[in-house]
């Protein structure tokens, strides 16, 4: 008996795959992504389905296996959240390297920490510290519902 068609392979229906699949992927807006890192909260990581903890785990594993040889630095993750230049106070303006300052008209001038001028800080946007919104494992470690409802994963 036969087992192959005599005919043409029947093409995918859709679109091909694409050849930078993460690069697509995180080309939408997505939370922990920026240009060059991708951040994923342990806590939410360790909070995952037992499945889905053993996949990450393999991919990482083999993630690190690969680029092991690199001088890798340690990183320092700091939650932080976009803010229009004239809605910081002086020690956020301080973070992100900017003052304030009146001039001879009496209008505030904002000034980056070299002393040039920033046009137009209503819509400069910059990017400050706060507080991390993301749930962590000592967080909420006597109460049964973290904030964001989900409830508090049972180990034992």
């Amino acid at each position: 008996m036969n087992m192959y068609s005599p005919g043409p392979i029947p093409r995918h229906a859709g679109p091909p795959a694409s050849s930078t699949p993460i690069t697509d992927f995180l080309r939408a807006p997505r939370p922990g992504v920026s240009d060059g890192y991708v951040v994923l909260p342990r806590s939410l990581a360790e909070a995952m389905p037992l499945p889905w903890q053993q996949q990450m785990t393999h991919l990482l594993h083999e993630f690190h296996q690969v680029y092991a040889h690199l001088n890798w630095p340690e990183y320092r993750v700091v939650p932080s959240r976009k803010e229009r230049l004239v809605d910081l106070d002086e020690e956020q303006l301080a973070e992100v390297g900017c003052f304030v300052e009146i001039d001879a008209d009496g209008e505030l001038v904002y000034r980056e920490r070299n002393g040039r001028r920033i046009e137009d800080p209503e819509r400069h946007e910059v990017f400050v510290s706060c507080l991390d919104p993301i749930p962590s494992q000592h967080q909420n470690a006597n109460q049964d519902t973290p904030p964001r409802g989900f409830p508090a994963p049972t180990w034992g």
